[in-house]
């Protein structure tokens, strides 16, 4: 299983996608604004990651981030912000079935396809 979390309108999400393409995968691809994921999925992929702080995952800079007083949100809140806003989820994530990574820059998803 090969997946990457895409933004189609974000240049290091489409530089993530024809990097993996030019690499001879074929990932499904899930656009995560059009279709939010469940505060689970989140947790499981973080996992994947080796994430234990889900701000590490999140556009820290995004005016809802702000505006939610998400920097000292307990982890809980910080799921389900993602869950209801995935504008708040770092893009794009490529994701195996052991391991996940965050494409930025684009060549840190290689790694975890070995």
């Amino acid at each position: 299983m090969l997946k990457i979390y895409h933004n189609p309108r974000c240049s290091k999400s489409r530089e993530t996608l024809a990097l993996l393409e030019q690499n001879g995968h074929e990932p499904t691809i899930v656009e995560y604004l059009q279709k939010p994921m469940e505060p689970r999925e989140l947790k499981k992929l973080s996992e994947k990651m080796g994430i234990s702080d889900y701000k590490d995952m999140m556009r820290t800079g995004e005016a809802i981030f702000k505006a939610q007083g998400l920097a000292t949100a307990p982890q809980g809140q910080l799921l389900s912000a993602m869950a209801l806003n995935p504008i708040l989820i770092e893009r794009p994530i490529v994701e195996t079935d052991e391991k996940a990574a965050v494409g930025r820059p684009p060549e840190a998803v290689l790694d975890i396809l070995n």
